[in-house]
């Protein structure tokens, strides 16, 4: 067990090693520390939002899905942002 004589080698020691103007400074950082740490475990977890997508509001109509991944696409579209397949309603470039 710690005794009263190891507790002082020990402020002894943090004094040496921080100062005396710097102690209050970390006492006071290390209880905003404990403080939030007994917050986050006390505290139930908070679900994200991020599970439950929200549906985006639509620029121009859809007017098809890929054919390769069936994710929805816009009529001015020429390829698919989720696979990067060419969309079948884009228009085909003489190259």
């Amino acid at each position: 067990m710690v005794g009263s004589q190891s507790l002082l080698l020990l402020l002894g020691v943090v004094l040496l090693l921080f100062g005396g103007k710097k102690l209050p400074e970390l006492a006071g950082s290390l209880g905003q520390s404990l403080k939030e740490f007994k917050r986050s475990v006390e505290s139930p977890p908070q679900e994200t939002k991020a599970a439950t997508p929200q549906p985006q509001a639509a620029t121009a109509p859809l007017a098809s899905a890929c054919a390769s991944c069936k994710a929805a696409m816009e009529a001015d579209w020429t390829h698919c942002p989720r696979c990067g397949t060419v969309a079948s309603n884009a228009p085909v470039s003489a190259s």
